[in-house]
């Protein structure tokens, strides 16, 4: 027995029947078929994870995530079929401090808690170390604009090898990723990122983030070209590799069997990136549970990459930065307001050196 202590707030008996006789073998868990009950429970003792449905009676589950981040902040796990139903609820939820999404069907509830029975015990693994509450204060910066940290007499210089930025993120991701790619300017170059999410999910997160950020943000398709201001986020259940023609890249987007157990997996994204962009690449591997990344990160350092982790103090999980790290993978070790300028100036520096080689 872990020591974690979930619970399971959901109006089905089948439901809270299902997730006890699974749960109950790595962790103690509770139930409660609504928000009401579930705080009086909260109330005799505090869960390390609460696995929450959005669709109940009295109080539904999104005005209770509110309560629980506002009052006293728990690792919360939506597992609900209302996300599948509308992908923008689910990022909702993570916005508003869920730790993690899941799907759940509306009919075959009980097959489908034991075929995902590894990635439920994952995740809540992974939700009982998060660190969650109000986000971190962290100082206020200008978005970056290229002027800031590109010369217009070097921006206007072509340089042969072009520049990518591959990332890599799991749990906390989705509001990191937020902050790193809002901050970059329109002509930043392009980027490639693996989020770990279910599939249909990465559709939504992607078009949210494009609302807001000033460079284009779409889910990957097959053949999608690497480009200056485009941001390309691996769709859920498939693999994201970049591969290169001539002077161009542009993405595949495969299937395949779970790497590092994950699809999409940040292990093969970075090292498609080290054989395709080797040292015109920067890789970035931001918070999550587990060493997804790690390997890949080290190619892509081997291959001349310069590579950057997310420090502690910034992560929701320090796990894939912190063992990218003990691999001796990462370069530079920032925090998360820092990342987005450190790209930019690695990739000046880099094409600043480049133009040096080639005048003299």
């Amino acid at each position: 027995m872990s020591g974690i202590h979930v619970l399971v707030v959901d109006d089905s008996a089948l439901v809270r029947q299902a997730f006890t006789q699974l749960l109950s073998r790595n962790f103690t868990v509770d139930t409660a078929a609504d928000p009401i009950i579930a705080e009086r429970k909260m109330a005799k003792q505090r869960p390390s994870v609460i696995v929450l449905d959005l669709q109940m009676p009295r109080v539904d589950g999104m005005t209770f995530l509110r309560q629980i981040m506002r009052r006293d902040p728990i690792p919360v796990v939506i597992c609900s079929a209302a996300a599948a139903r509308g992908s923008d609820t689910a990022m909702r939820a993570l916005e508003e401090g869920a730790v993690d999404v899941m799907l759940k069907p509306s009919i075959g509830v009980r097959d489908f808690i034991a075929e995902s029975a590894v990635q439920l015990i994952d995740t809540i693994t992974a939700a009982a170390q998060a660190r969650v509450g109000r986000k971190p204060s962290m100082p206020v910066t200008e978005r970056f604009s290229a002027d800031v940290v590109i010369a217009a007499a070097t921006r206007a210089i072509s340089v042969d090898a072009p520049r990518v930025i591959a990332v890599g993120a799991s749990t906390g991701g989705t509001e990191a990723l937020r902050t790193m790619i809002e901050a970059l300017p329109p002509d930043a170059p392009g980027m490639v990122v693996v989020q770990h999410m279910p599939e249909g999910f990465t559709a939504a997160f992607a078009k949210r983030l494009n609302e807001t950020a000033r460079v284009d943000v779409k889910e990957a398709a097959y053949g999608d070209g690497v480009i200056p201001g485009r941001v390309l986020i691996a769709p859920g259940s498939h693999h994201l590799l970049l591969r290169r023609s001539g002077n161009r890249y542009y993405v595949q987007v495969t299937g395949g069997p779970l790497v590092s157990r994950h699809r999409p997996s940040v292990d093969v994204l970075f090292r498609s990136v080290a054989q395709a962009a080797g040292a015109n690449a920067v890789g970035v591997i931001l918070t999550g549970m587990g060493d997804d990344g790690a390997e890949g990160m080290l190619e892509m350092r081997q291959a001349g990459a310069r590579t950057i982790a997310q420090d502690e103090a910034t992560s929701v999980i320090f796990g894939m930065p912190k063992e990218a790290i003990a691999r001796g993978a990462v370069s530079d070790v920032l925090p998360l307001q820092e990342i987005a300028p450190a790209i930019l100036r690695s990739l000046t520096q880099t094409r600043v050196s480049a133009l040096h080689t080639r005048s003299v």
